[in-house]
């Protein structure tokens, strides 16, 4: 499987699953990012992270340590 932090910036998947330390993953669910949901990578910053990120009709940074832990499907 895929994780967020290997897409290219342009590219959509849903999400499969969200591992990860508690807080984040509760952190994430809070925002709305949950199994089922299309995301696209919106963009790298310039040193490569953080990464930021669309669903519905939010905008979000993560590391690229916390992407690793969601596990996405392309689209």
């Amino acid at each position: 499987m895929a994780t967020l932090d290997k897409l290219h910036p342009g590219q959509k998947a849903e999400v499969i699953a969200i591992a990860g330390d508690p807080g984040i993953v509760q952190r994430l669910y809070e925002f709305g990012l949950m199994e089922g949901e299309t995301v696209e990578l919106l963009a790298f910053a310039p040193l490569g992270d953080p990464i930021e990120i669309r669903f519905a009709n939010t905008r979000l940074s993560l590391r690229k340590h916390e992407a690793a832990g969601i596990e996405v499907r392309l689209l």
